[in-house]
C-alpha cells in the first residue's frame, strides 16, 4: 500500500479506523463515486452488493466488473459507483468474522484493485440485523435525498438508480417460502431491480 501522495486511490475513512467506528461518527463514503455523469442521456446507477464477505474473494470483485461491463454495452445505465455492504454481526452465520474485520477486509480488497468500488460500513455498524431492502433504502436516501443525485454534463442533477448486485445463489433463496418478506421482495425486485451473475450449479 502506498502513501497518500503516490497517486493511489484512498478511502476517506481510513483502514485503521474500523475498530473505532460507530453509527454516531458514521459518514457516507462518497470518495469513489463519480462526481458527474458522462452521458446525460443515460441513467446513473450505483451497484450494491450485500453479503457476509467473510472473507471477500476475487469473485466478489469480479461481479462488480462484469456487471459494469454489461451495463456499458447492453443497457442505458452509466455506472457511477459500486459498494460492498457487509452484513452485521447479528446475521449469526457460522464462522462469520467480526463486523470490524469484515469492514477492514473489504476495504483492503478494493484499495488497490479498483478505483470505483467502495465499502459502506453503515449496515455492519448496526447491532441488529437489517433486511436487504432497508440497506437499499439507505443508499437511496444518502445518494438522492442527502446528495441530491449526480450532476449531468449540462449542470442539472439527476436521480441515481440503486440496484442490488448478487450471485444466483442469493437470488435462488428468494424462492424459499418464508425466507424473504413478500413486500421486501416486491420492493427489491420491483423498485430497485437486481443484476444477477449466474453461478454453475444454480438454476436461475
Amino acid at each position: 500500500m502506498g502513501s497518500p501522495n503516490d497517486g493511489q486511490p484512498t478511502l476517506d475513512t481510513g483502514l485503521g479506523t474500523a475498530a473505532t467506528m460507530t453509527l454516531d461518527n458514521y459518514a457516507f463514503p462518497k470518495d469513489r463515486l463519480k462526481t458527474a455523469l458522462s452521458d446525460a442521456t443515460k441513467t446513473p446507477l450505483v451497484l450494491v452488493s450485500c453479503g457476509s464477505f467473510s472473507p471477500p474473494t476475487n469473485l466478489h470483485l469480479r461481479m462488480f466488473e462484469e456487471a459494469a461491463d454489461y451495463c456499458e454495452f447492453e443497457t442505458n445505465f452509466e455506472v457511477v459507483g459500486g459498494y460492498f455492504s457487509p452484513v452485521g454481526d447479528a446475521y449469526k452465520k457460522a464462522g462469520l468474522a467480526s463486523a470490524q474485520h469484515r469492514i477492514s477486509m473489504t476495504r483492503i480488497a478494493v484499495l488497490d484493485s479498483s478505483k470505483w468500488i467502495g465499502v459502506d460500513p453503515w449496515e455492519p455498524l448496526h447491532k441488529e440485523y437489517l433486511p436487504t431492502v432497508k440497506v437499499l433504502d439507505h443508499f437511496d436516501h444518502e445518494l438522492n435525498d442527502v446528495m441530491g443525485g449526480i450532476e449531468t454534463p449540462t449542470g442539472e442533477k439527476k436521480r441515481i438508480h440503486i440496484a442490488l448486485l448478487a450471485g444466483a445463489d442469493l437470488i435462488q433463496t428468494m424462492s424459499t417460502p418464508g425466507l424473504w418478506a413478500r413486500e421486501d421482495l416486491n420492493r427489491i425486485l420491483g423498485h430497485y431491480g437486481a443484476f444477477i451473475l449466474e453461478r454453475s450449479g444454480t438454476d436461475i
